[in-house]
């Protein structure tokens, strides 16, 4: 009888951390994470040069530093800065939630966009828009609200012995239509002006940002990305199924539960600070996948997919639009469509 064959692991390393704990970190995935963040840092210091007028990295340098004429200095800081903040955040957040809900739901269409959270989160700010007239807290704290009620609504009509990939798609394919007809009705209602304004925002749209949005979208980034930390080796004991994950003492409802608090604080977040922007969140975790060589990733490099992304969208749409306020959420669409429509046509496998 021949000995099986033991399947090589691919090559890691043992980082220390602070207090005493350790980590093991793959090094291709090290080196993926490294480039990305170089990647995400040069197209966030492009934002800055873009636009309906471009500047030079000079003239950049001079505002940021509090030189340079006051009319330059006010486009800087009062323009670009907080717009490339809230794509860079907000393309964190779809990235990072993409991961989160694909690995939940163990299925790769499990995304916010397919599943109902940004509907939910949709709805509940342009409730905040077009009937209270709400500024960028509120709308925040609506898409917050929204998103929380469509995660446990999906949780509790998808669970069943479990939380299974298809009915949690299926279900929440059925709750995103009921809240997209929900928000067409508050559009089919509203006056003009404030129609125009929804309507752009629910396209995907990053014109007009300011340090209102920041905040919100900074806070509902940084403190979920931080509750994923201590559920990461739940996340991985689930990837061996139920029994498995309970063999191991992890209780796999709660911590899918608390992943999907987590991921719907992330959408809300983007969603409230930039609009329900398509594609990031279906294609940023599959693109990290393959680029960490394939199998199970942490949400830190679709997040950094995710950034880079929407980064992209925005430099490609102020370049090539200048000054036409041309929505994000045009771009990441057709893009994203192209990429599908490729990788089902070439690709060897959609995972």
């Amino acid at each position: 009888m021949t000995a099986p064959v033991p399947v090589p692991r691919p090559p890691s390393r043992v980082v220390r951390l602070p207090g005493g704990l350790s980590a093991r970190v793959r090094s291709r995935a090290l080196v993926v994470g490294t480039v990305l963040t170089v990647v995400v840092t040069a197209l966030a210091l492009t934002g800055l040069l873009v636009g309906g007028m471009a500047l030079s990295p000079v003239e950049v340098w001079a505002a940021l530093s509090g030189g340079g004429e006051r009319a330059t200095g006010y486009l800087v800081w009062s323009v670009r800065l907080p717009r490339m903040l809230v794509a860079t955040l907000a393309g964190l957040a779809l990235g990072a939630a993409g991961a989160v809900f694909q690995s939940v739901g163990r299925n790769p269409l499990a995304s916010p966009d397919v599943i109902g959270f940004t509907a939910g989160a949709s709805a509940g700010a342009v409730l905040q828009i077009l009937v209270f007239d709400a500024g960028a807290s509120a709308v925040a704290g609506g898409a917050v609200g929204g998103g929380l009620i469509t995660g446990v609504a999906v949780f509790l009509l998808a669970y069943r012995s479990g939380l299974h990939g298809r009915r949690t798609v299926v279900v929440g394919v059925g709750l995103a239509a009921m809240l997209t007809a929900f928000t067409s009705y508050l559009l089919s209602r509203a006056e003009q002006t404030d129609l125009r304004a929804a309507a752009e925002w629910l396209t995907g749209s990053l014109n007009g940002r300011s340090w209102e949005q920041v905040v919100p979208v900074a806070v509902l980034t940084v403190v979920p990305l931080a509750a994923l930390v201590p559920l990461l080796p739940g996340l991985r004991a689930l990837e061996l199924g139920e029994d498995g994950a309970r063999a191991l003492g992890v209780r796999p409802g709660l911590t899918r539960l608390l992943a999907m608090l987590a991921g719907v604080g992330l959408t809300a977040g983007a969603v409230a600070a930039a609009g329900p922007i398509p594609f990031i969140a279906l294609a940023a975790p599959q693109l990290a996948a393959r680029m960490n060589g394939g199998g199970p990733t942490a949400p830190w490099s679709p997040a950094l997919c995710g950034a880079t992304l929407l980064l992209a969208a925005d430099a490609l749409t102020q370049w090539l639009f200048p000054g036409a306020r041309l929505p994000v959420g045009v771009v990441t669409a057709a893009v994203g469509g192209l990429y599908l429509a490729t990788l089902l046509r070439w690709g060897r496998d959609v995972r």
